[in-house]
């Protein structure tokens, strides 16, 4: 039998909470390209040891740090004068059986192909790229080697994840989303992509600071840049008040305490008329990244998506590491949908929150511990701790192909 607890949390839901914090990166931020680039490039690995020696092999590219350029702005359009340089890092293998992989070539191809897909105004040919993955050590590689469909834990970790999402959490997630989806892109093109999305909740009121370089290839002047700010600032109030008002719906529909949600949104709020474009957040490329901020893998999201303050979170940066043996991936994606499972399935659960610990060589389907910490709905009486027992035995049951699903890039990271 697997070491599983579960323990009633005697402890306030964080809706109830009177003050909340969440910040979400978006797709531009210099940290998301980071994570989601180096995370693309596990996914083609895993396929690529796949299809030549039916298994994944050891690799961890989860060390990615990308070196802001420099470049001119200016009204009607800038340019780029020095780029910017994506650095790949830690380890892969390279050749297995006699058989070589391109793991160079991998890694920059696949960047390449996530910047043309995400960004509409970087050139991925202009980057400068460094690849400084070198081949594993001899015993984690040798995990690999050891047999068993079930691999032995890479490292003696620790994970936690929950549910459900708080509104607040919610609201800084789908804004971003919104803010970077095709349709808005394509009805306000002079929104860059490297937006950040910060929500104080403080009793019911949510304040979202919000970051949004506008492109200068669309802002034709300082008059007209303050112009397009404030019609964007009230596409994002209005989001935001529509969102608070079906979250209040979607509350009450459950039964649950009725929340009236008041929203207020600031935007690029260090912007200072007068200033030309020394006081006002333009872009050449769509991102930070272009001159001002670098980005390195482990600082942008949590794997749900938000970086919540009030919340517990897993230590390890999860993009880019393998798929099979890395507890830092496989527990951190894990104890949140294990959290997600429980939260749905388990009768009068307002609040879980699930925590995984490893022992380095041990099969990951096999934790040190398995808990969960339940807070109950007010007036509750059942006895549930078997029901949610039962779902973390079925979920580590089936790790394998929830693996498979992280390996073929089916769960997103950030």
């Amino acid at each position: 039998m697997r070491n599983i607890v579960i323990e009633e949390l005697k402890a306030s839901e964080v809706y109830r909470q009177r003050v909340e914090v969440v910040e979400r990166k978006g797709l531009g931020h210099p940290d998301y390209i980071c994570d989601a680039i180096m995370e693309q490039v596990s996914v083609r690995l895993s396929a690529e040891y796949l299809k030549n020696f039916g298994a994944i092999l050891h690799h961890n590219i989860d060390k990615g740090l990308l070196v802001a350029g420099e470049v001119e702005g200016k009204f009607g359009g800038g340019k780029v004068t020095s780029p910017m340089r994506l650095i790949f890092g830690d380890r892969a293998t390279f050749e297995a059986g006699g058989v070589e992989i391109d793991v160079p070539g991998i890694a920059v191809d696949t960047a390449k192909q996530w910047l043309s897909e995400n960004l509409r105004f970087v050139d991925p040919e202009s980057l400068f790229y460094q690849v400084e993955l070198k081949k594993g050590s001899a015993e984690l590689t040798d995990i690999f080697s050891r047999g068993g469909k079930i691999l032995g834990a890479n490292d003696t970790s620790a994970a936690v994840g929950y549910a459900p999402l708080s509104s607040t959490e919610r609201l800084m997630l789908e804004c971003e989303r919104h803010l970077n989806s095709g349709k808005f892109k394509k009805e306000y093109p002079e929104s860059g992509e490297d937006i950040k999305v910060m929500g104080l909740r403080h009793d019911k009121d949510i304040h979202l600071t919000v970051a949004m370089p506008l492109m200068d290839r669309f802002v034709e002047s300082e008059a007209d840049y303050f112009k397009k700010r404030g019609e964007l600032q009230g596409k994002i109030e209005e989001f935001a008040a529509d969102f608070a008002e079906k979250e209040g719906a979607e509350v009450e529909a459950r039964s649950e305490n009725s929340i009236a949600l008041n929203t207020s949104v600031s935007l690029n709020t260090l912007d200072v008329p007068g200033r030309g474009l020394e006081g006002v957040y333009t872009t050449v490329t769509g991102t930070s990244a272009e001159d001002a901020d670098c980005g390195q893998v482990g600082r942008g999201n949590r794997v749900n998506g938000v970086i919540p303050l009030n919340r517990p979170v897993s230590s390890e940066a999860a993009a880019g590491k393998n798929p099979v043996s890395h507890i830092g991936k496989i527990y951190n994606l894990l104890t949140h949908r294990i959290a997600d499972r429980i939260y749905r399935q388990v009768p009068d659960i307002a609040e879980v929150y699930v925590w995984l610990l490893s022992e380095i060589g041990t099969p990951i389907d096999r934790p040190q511990i398995a808990t969960a910490q339940l807070i109950m709905k007010k007036g509750s009486s059942g006895d549930v701790e078997k029901e949610a027992a039962e779902v973390i035995e079925k979920e580590l049951e089936n790790i394998q192909e929830f693996c498979m699903e992280l390996a073929a890039g089916k769960i997103p990271i950030c």
